[in-house]
């Protein structure tokens, strides 16, 4: 086998129609995102007889803790290859030390999407990964499989929801409206600001949020909901459809309209998206472990609950360190888990 960067943009994306579970965090547009946020990447690829056999994206994150290297939601490995897991991963890890070294990272950052199973964990502990103290991306989230009628969607939801997605159809004060502007861009933005201000959790920028728009919606792949109740903005999200997929990328609300069914409309309208564009799977992204009844997220998760789904949990966030750097690192994070509530 043999590793090397991959440059065409029609080979990485057609490799990962191949792999599952997947998202978009290892999309051929993510990258171009995160190189417009000015950071370095590395899309690598391991090969065998020149046959591509799993597609790794890297980058290169430089924070105020330290410097280190990212992979999320990935490597992706073709799916008849599973059994080799442990050898692509030993060979992705060498180049990306390489990389780190010249790079100066104290350490690097695996955020897998594989599932959670003692087999899947054993590899990462057999090549000398930890568990890291934080994860950035969920370790836990809820789908939404796509291979139903409307009807059969509604019928399979929690008897509350489908009640108040048809109250909001009703709700003639109320509309959902889909864009892909700058301008309703800054308007979620507005509403996503009043969501950060109640839950006190540390917001994306208005730059992030715009370059994201930016980079998906050149593929068509990004679409902003905004719900409208008497022609103010009460909720919101923004949507990522890549490949198979739809993704409940940010939501946003307004606590006094909080019973006014907006965000269940919202949601309703992007799952009929999904299944216009032919997605198999609508992903209503992170929720919160079962043990724990006072997460942060827990009545986020209830709401995702509601419309139906399963489970998918994945490989704890994985860290290889590499430098005596990294107990800083270790110790901010674990500060902010313990800070959020997370424990």
């Amino acid at each position: 086998m043999q590793i090397k960067e991959i440059a065409d943009k029609n080979l990485w994306e057609k490799f990962l129609e191949g792999c599952c579970p997947k998202t978009f965090l290892q999309s051929w547009n993510w990258g171009e995102f995160s190189k417009r946020m000015g950071q370095k990447i590395w899309r690598l690829g391991v090969y065998e007889n020149n046959q591509l056999l799993a597609a790794c994206l890297s980058v290169k994150v430089k924070a105020k803790r330290g410097t280190f290297l990212m992979v999320e939601h990935g490597p992706n490995i073709k799916f008849k290859i599973q059994n080799s897991k442990f050898k692509i991963l030993s060979i992705f890890l060498d180049k990306l030390k390489q990389i780190a070294k010249e790079e100066k990272a104290s350490f690097i950052r695996v955020c897998p999407i594989w599932e959670r199973t003692e087999e899947n964990e054993e590899v990462f502990k057999k090549l000398g990964f930890r568990d890291a103290p934080i994860h950035i991306h969920p370790e836990v989230s809820w789908i939404l499989d796509l291979d139903k009628s409307e009807k059969e969607l509604l019928y399979g939801m929690r008897k509350t929801t489908r009640y108040l997605i048809r109250q909001a159809q009703k709700n003639k004060d109320l509309e959902v409206v889909k864009s892909q502007s700058f301008e309703d861009l800054e308007k979620f933005y507005n509403l996503y600001q009043e969501t950060v201000k109640r839950h006190k959790f540390v917001p994306f920028s208005f730059n992030y949020l715009k370059t994201q728009l930016e980079v998906f919606r050149e593929d068509n792949q990004i679409l902003i909901f905004l719900g409208k109740y008497k022609k103010e903005i009460i909720s919101g999200a923004v949507i990522v459809y890549w490949q198979n997929g739809a993704f409940y990328h940010h939501g946003a609300s307004l606590r006094k309209y909080s019973k006014i069914p907006a965000s269940y409309l919202i949601q309703w309208e992007a799952i009929k998206e999904a299944k216009k564009r032919g997605s198999s799977f609508y992903s209503f992204w992170g929720i919160a472990p079962e043990n724990r009844p006072n997460h942060p997220w827990r009545g986020l998760t209830l709401f995702k609950k509601g419309f139906g789904g399963r489970k998918e949990e994945y490989v704890k966030t994985k860290d290889y360190v590499l430098s005596s750097k990294y107990i800083i690192n270790y110790l901010v994070e674990t500060l902010r888990k313990i800070k959020r509530g997370y424990y």
